[in-house]
């Protein structure tokens, strides 16, 4: 069994316009929600193995504020260029090339491919948004990562941060 989670990165800054919107940080709010958002998924017996990240400086951000939550280390982190605004099946196919040993993982990333990813789950309700720092978690019977699938993934939590103001 594999155990995963869609992380939405927190929200991010428009106060530079000299900016990319690769290279945006998190504003004072996405500060706040990543690790609130992290310490709420720690409360719920969630435990790790690593982190899957977009390069975007604000999913980078959000994840550091998990792995911190988490007390994992750097080398528990795979950065992916492929995975900035990327859509169900760059997202899956990321997700494929994982270490094996790894039971359970934290992937951040953006919309609209992470809305996407929580409808193409096994689900009984549609999400019409996932909101910044929204979490959707996944179970997955298979016993290594290049056998997973989206559509045989069932989708077992969504949260976000007004459901824990």
């Amino acid at each position: 069994m594999k155990e995963i989670y869609f992380i939405r990165h927190a929200k991010s800054s428009w106060d530079d316009p000299s900016l990319t919107d690769h290279d945006r940080p998190l504003n004072n709010r996405g500060k706040r929600d990543a690790p609130r958002m992290a310490h709420r998924l720690v409360g719920l017996g969630t435990s790790p193995d690593g982190i899957l990240t977009s390069t975007a400086k604000r999913a980078k951000r959000t994840a550091r504020a998990f792995r911190e939550a988490f007390g994992l280390g750097k080398a528990n982190v795979i950065e992916r260029e492929e995975l900035y605004h990327a859509g169900p099946r760059q997202i899956e196919a990321a997700i494929q090339r994982l270490p094996a040993d790894w039971k359970t993982v934290l992937v951040f990333g953006h919309n609209p491919g992470y809305t996407d990813v929580a409808n193409a789950l096994q689900h009984n309700n549609y999400i019409d948004n996932v909101p910044t720092c929204g979490i959707v978690g996944a179970r997955i019977d298979v016993d290594d990562w290049q056998k997973f699938s989206l559509k045989a993934a069932t989708r077992t939590t969504f949260l976000y941060p007004k459901q824990v103001v």
